[in-house]
């Protein structure tokens, strides 16, 4: 018994919780000065962010090249895509239903609870490029600036683009290049490893910061968006996706859930789906024994555009926003909030912070967006929750791709 509570108390997953519980209790306790705690939070955000852009290329180049050598490869891209975007579908066509079922808006004033220290909040911040823009502003024109500058996206093309090519040579050319990739990815997971060993700690500081700062009195104003806004997520996260698991991979629904438990309380904890990427290819890898080809090439590609989670929150605070100023809206306004809420997640950087996508999501369905600044000041606790579900949606898409592509190798 002694044996088993030792493991059990050595589970990094089993610390992360405690450190989460314990750093809240010290924020509400401690309220804004519990900020002196920050650092920590802020030096293993730094850590994994110091690994996780050449991890993506690597692993990236590592997995289009080898499933650049399957003939199934194209349909594996497309697949994925596919999947990203349907989901993102069903998730705000889920948050739409659960919106004008529970009507989290309606007897909401905000006028109460305005605060100067908030901030502004223009159209400007929802300017969303357009289509042809996107398209352009993903192909990197000096790849090593993209590197510096954190453009995921952009590192994404060019890592797909010349894993293909390496496919390409002839003879055994690429070979020495690609077990150099490897090994490099080996090495990363040995580094990645070592930070979460402080997991616990930089999990402590964020979250004893972020509840200090924050609280939970602003939570109390919009309760029942935040209620709803869980139960969506829930229904999405341990219903919909282990379901699609059950039925299109060859993995049940229970070890599906049980396994993503440890990737979930990270990007629980960090808010991230970058941060979270190292532990889910991990968890995919070697529990779900999702082969390494296809999590190096789906679960960083997932990190960046899969935004299933954002989705629903941003479903559900037009619907709120619209219930408050007593808008009806019309089938091209519930269209305009799906086509922006779905494709408007596509490069958008999978890190903390308030998202203005939901400000384009407001004034494509013609809804004003003067609350929005509060519900800014909460970003991190809905951001932390969103963020798990898009976290399990590329496992997911990671599990059944991986089927699809031993079914046509074998």
């Amino acid at each position: 018994m002694a044996n088993k509570t030792n493991q059990f108390m050595r589970n990094i997953g089993v610390q992360v919780v405690i450190a989460m519980f314990v750093g809240a209790i010290v924020g509400f306790l401690m309220g804004e000065d519990a900020s002196i705690f920050a650092p920590l939070g802020t030096i293993f955000i730094h850590l994994i962010k110091m690994l996780v852009i050449p991890l993506v290329l690597v692993s990236i180049i590592s997995g289009a090249a080898s499933l650049g050598d399957s003939p199934s490869a194209g349909k594996i891209g497309i697949g994925t895509f596919g999947f990203f975007i349907l989901t993102s579908g069903a998730a705000v066509s889920l948050a739409l239903v659960m919106g004008n079922l529970f009507k989290p808006g309606q007897g909401i004033d905000f006028t109460a609870h305005s605060s100067g220290k908030l901030m502004t909040v223009t159209e400007e911040h929802g300017a969303l490029p357009g289509v042809m823009d996107t398209f352009i502003g993903m192909i990197p024109t000096n790849v090593f600036e993209s590197l510096t500058g954190g453009n995921i996206l952009q590192i994404l093309v060019f890592s797909i683009f010349f894993g293909i090519a390496l496919t390409k040579v002839k003879g055994d050319g690429a070979k020495p290049i690609l077990n150099v990739l490897n090994t490099i990815v080996d090495a990363f997971v040995w580094m990645i490893n070592c930070v979460m060993i402080i997991a616990p700690i930089g999990v402590f500081g964020l979250m004893a910061d972020s509840v200090g700062t924050f609280g939970f009195d602003a939570l109390e104003v919009v309760f029942k968006l935040f209620a709803v806004f869980v139960v969506a997520i829930l229904l999405f996260g341990f219903v919909f996706f282990p379901l699609l698991v059950q039925l299109f991979s060859r993995v049940s629904a229970k070890q599906f859930i049980s396994a993503m438990k440890k990737p979930q309380v990270m990007a629980l904890s960090t808010a991230s789906s970058m941060a979270t990427l190292p532990v889910n290819m991990e968890t995919c890898e070697q529990e779900l024994k999702v082969s390494k080809a296809t999590a190096s090439f789906v679960l960083p590609l997932g990190a960046t555009i899969n935004m299933s989670g954002n989705a629903i929150y941003y479903g559900l605070v037009a619907m709120f926003f619209a219930q408050m100023y007593g808008i009806d809206l019309s089938l091209t306004a519930y269209a305009a909030i799906v086509f922006t809420s779905t494709l408007g997640a596509i490069g958008q950087a999978g890190v903390p912070g308030p998202s203005f996508l939901v400000v384009a999501v407001l004034l494509a369905a013609g809804i004003p967006i003067d609350g929005l600044p509060l519900l800014f000041a909460l970003d991190r606790i809905f951001d932390m929750i969103r963020t798990s579900l898009n976290i399990t949606g590329d496992a997911a898409c990671a599990l059944i791709m991986d089927k699809y592509t031993q079914d046509k190798t074998a």
